[in-house]
């Protein structure tokens, strides 16, 4: 799967963004509303890695819109009202073999570019 960019608009309930392959997952993100933060992480041979929570807010708001955008084969960018948030960087070699996008909550989806 090349999915290059997805936009979306999330809701206050539980909403999460999964971009995986089979059973590892390359990139999650959990915009954590009640918490006020962004969980970041991937999971490789059925282990989470390390979660990335460092940002001073979370930006993401109900009925806001974001953009994940795949750059390059080296990490994921995401954007939140048309601006740069932070850079998820792939943890491991084999990108091409993702495979599945899984969202899971309440999205609205905008758009899915190949």
């Amino acid at each position: 799967m090349q999915c290059r960019t997805l936009g979306a608009r999330p809701s206050f309930h539980q909403s999460k963004f999964l971009v995986s392959r089979s059973q590892d997952v390359a990139f999650h993100i959990h915009p954590r509303f009640r918490e006020g933060i962004v969980v970041r992480n991937s999971m490789i041979g059925g282990n989470w890695g390390q979660e990335e929570r460092e940002m001073s807010m979370n930006p993401f708001m109900e009925g806001q819109y974001f953009d994940v955008s795949n750059i390059s084969h080296a990490r994921f960018k995401v954007f939140v009202n048309g601006q740069h948030l932070f850079d998820f960087f792939h943890r491991w070699q084999s990108f091409n073999e993702i495979d599945m996008l899984d969202i899971e909550g309440d999205v609205q989806i905008s758009y899915i570019h190949f």
